[in-house]
């Protein structure tokens, strides 16, 4: 119907839309508006969440591709820890980090004989041994950068989980109250319920516009640290790989 009319047409009527649509939040009652101050909060934090965890998870993917081909190209191991300040939010980088330190804290301790080539060979218990103790270093930093990567996501489940039924509510209490003038005027006209329905529903329509977008970029955002907890995994085993082909065994 509105491809139907002019353009000026169309504008002047959502102009109107919106004109009412604002009226009717500001000659709204306290508790309504106290329902569309709680909805604001949800969807000011909801959005500020989105915002950062977006540049978050995008400069962790590509500071993560770039330091895999760093890693490639490096000579050995301490050159590449002299070069992982050029990807900050990384979580490899920390996981190499924390098995660079553990590494190293080996060699200095002399816990295994053979690192860089020097020295007796390590028998297998101490193989096995420095290699757990390898890997219980990289379980504990992936856990910490999970716990990094998941963070503020809460606030968009729990907004597209609660502001639903709050603008619900703010709906029912509208209703309500339509129906207790309506009572105490004794005029069930058009004119006398359809302010307040409309009031009533204007809390609903902000709750599903708040908890949608929360929704979806909740879901986006799980499923992009799923993939960064792929690539930690597959790091870690490949760390582990090299310090067993490299300093310990071969």
């Amino acid at each position: 119907m509105l491809a139907s009319l002019p353009g000026c047409a169309v504008f002047l009527i959502l102009q109107g839309f919106q004109g009412d649509v604002l009226h009717l939040v500001a000659g709204s009652g306290a508790v309504a508006r106290l329902v569309l101050g709680i909805l604001l909060v949800f969807s000011v934090l909801a959005l500020s969440v989105m915002i950062d965890r977006a540049r978050v998870y995008r400069r962790a993917r590509a500071s993560s591709l770039a330091f895999l081909d760093a890693m490639d190209q490096a000579r050995n191991l301490a050159d590449l820890r002299d070069r992982c300040e050029r990807f900050p939010g990384s979580p490899l980088v920390q996981l190499f980090k924390a098995g660079f330190r553990e590494l190293t804290s080996q060699s200095v301790a002399g816990d295994e004989r053979r690192f860089s080539g020097g020295g007796a060979l390590a028998t297998d218990a101490q193989v096995a041994k420095s290699l757990e103790r390898i890997r219980r270093v990289l379980d504990r930093a992936a856990f910490h950068e999970s716990e990094r990567l998941e963070a503020y996501l809460p606030v968009l489940a729990t907004t597209g989980a609660v502001t639903p039924f709050v603008g619900l509510f703010g709906t029912v209490w509208g209703i309500m109250n339509s129906f207790i003038s309506i009572r105490n005027e004794h005029n069930a006209t058009l004119e006398t319920v359809a302010p307040g329905i409309a009031e009533a529903l204007i809390a609903t329509a902000i709750g599903l516009a708040a908890a949608i977008p929360a929704v979806m970029a909740y879901n986006f955002f799980v499923r992009r640290i799923r993939v960064l907890e792929s690539e930690i995994e597959a790091f870690s085993n490949d760390y582990l790989n090299i310090v067993r082909r490299h300093f310990l065994r071969e």
